[in-house]
């Protein structure tokens, strides 16, 4: 018996012996792989049965159950998942390919107050943004929020009152402040077009920046002295204009976008395979309401997307039976927030007060919420928010990598493969332009650039050499 005792202990040892080496392989040293060691054994205890009769299922129940508490931290809640993946890893447990590792990880990284989903339910954000700190500026910019939250109030609300988008409003803030912090101890009311000329051109000479950034933030100056500083009658001279390049997007073909889809996994593959599908920019796709799937027309409706516009798109066929499975697992998790007091989500502009039930209502749920809840940072409401973007930019530039491209590869590449492959396919450009939501056609045009250029039917010199 004694013997026996023995023999378990040190297969238990040489077990935990693996499972440190495979923590040291990642990087992870002393004293830090304690916690990884005791992260493992929390999923080894959450269950009687031993590892190799346990299922995907469990995994993802044991992340579900830490992912409903608020108090646990991102880099916590990451580290739970790192963890047991790397316990399976070491096991060798044949299902652990069943598991969305990287849909998990993801759902860390919660969104922050400033993040466009969330920035606008409170009120007084000028005040709030005025005490964080800009680590971009070390603090530049706090100081100027400080001394001019007025004028940002202002800015804010006029911003609001015209219906600009969030981003359109947070880099109209950003630039403003920016002019503000060029000009020193000037008073807002005294400065002139003159002085957005000489900011305009400081950033052209001496800051290099691109045309499309100097541009920006032109019209965020004459936004600032029009409808803020009241001076209707800007009258602009010459100033140094940044020289705009004429590029065209990166473009993939279906065999390119097969391999970028091969390899990725899970939710990420759904996501991106939708993009590609249907043209969907970024942060449409993370903001998709179940309601907004259309299983019987085979669509999907982009709402408020570029623009404050709503569009139709086609629902991919080769997605539907993925996307109900997805979305059945989304359901369950939702099921289980509403069983533990939970189970509310965002909603837009003042639908909260008039419907205030809608927030926890089935439809109203995003259909890629992140694994972990959290506190509204504005209301301190605990919500489920959609999966954070960044993830999804970072596994489309892996996948691209794995894949063997040397192409620059984002996920608008997605969005621009959509349009052109649809051209090739013989599509007329109205049809795409109604598709990717562009008010102009002209700005559906690029894609044609995009299928002109080249040297299909040209042959080089260098062939016709004897």
């Amino acid at each position: 018996m004694i013997a026996r005792q023995s023999t378990a202990s040190n297969q238990v040892q040489r077990f935990w012996d693996k499972y440190l080496k495979r923590l040291h392989q990642e990087g992870i040293k002393h004293p830090f792989d304690q916690w990884y060691v005791k992260r493992a054994e929390a999923f080894l205890r959450s269950s009687p049965r031993r590892l190799s009769e346990r299922s995907a299922r469990d995994v993802e129940e044991f992340f579900r159950s830490f992912g409903r508490k608020p108090a646990l931290k991102d880099w916590q809640f990451r580290q739970i998942v790192d963890a047991t993946r790397m316990l399976m890893e070491v096991a060798r447990v044949a299902w652990r390919g069943e598991v969305d590792w990287n849909y998990w990880r993801d759902s860390a990284r919660t969104l922050a107050k400033d993040h466009p989903t969330i920035a606008r339910s409170m009120d007084q954000l000028p005040r709030e943004a005025a005490a964080r700190d800009d680590r971009s500026d070390k603090g530049s910019l706090a100081d100027a929020r400080n001394r001019h939250l007025e004028l940002v109030t202002a800015l804010r609300s006029a911003a609001r009152r015209r219906g600009l988008a969030i981003r359109t409003e947070q880099s109209y803030e950003h630039w403003a402040l920016r002019f503000l912090i060029f000009h020193g101890k000037t008073e807002p009311e005294s400065l002139k077009p003159a002085d957005i000329e000489a900011y305009l051109s400081f950033l052209a000479l001496r800051r290099d920046v691109s045309a499309s950034t100097q541009n920006i933030a032109l019209n965020a100056l004459v936004f600032l002295f029009r409808e803020v500083l009241k001076q209707p009658d800007l009258a602009f001279g010459d100033f140094a204009r940044a020289r705009r390049p004429r590029r065209l997007p990166t473009v993939l073909d279906t065999s390119e976008v097969s391999a970028v889809l091969g390899c990725l996994e899970g939710t990420q593959r759904l996501m991106i395979g939708l993009m590609y599908g249907t043209g969907m920019r970024l942060m449409e796709c993370c903001r998709l309401r179940v309601q907004d799937i259309d299983f019987a027309c085979n669509q999907i409706m982009v709402r408020n997307a570029k623009g404050g516009k709503d569009r139709v798109v086609p629902l991919p066929a080769r997605a539907i039976d993925r996307l109900r499975e997805h979305l059945a697992r989304v359901k369950t998790l939702h099921d289980e927030d509403l069983e533990q007091g939970v189970g509310e989500v965002y909603m837009p502009e003042a639908l909260a007060r008039k419907i205030p039930s809608a927030a926890k209502s089935w439809g109203w749920q995003y259909v890629f919420p992140s694994g972990k809840l959290s506190k509204d940072p504005r209301s301190g409401v605990l919500r489920r928010h959609h999966v954070h973007e960044s993830g999804l930019q970072k596994a489309i530039k892996r996948a691209a990598a794995q894949a063997g491209l040397t192409k620059r590869v984002g996920t608008h590449t997605m969005r621009h493969s959509f349009a052109t492959n649809l051209l090739q396919s013989g599509y007329d450009i109205r049809t795409v332009q109604e598709l990717l939501g562009h008010a102009d056609v002209s700005t559906t045009m690029i894609y044609t650039h995009v299928l002109n250029r080249g040297a299909k039917g040209v042959q080089s010199p260098l062939d016709a050499l004897a």
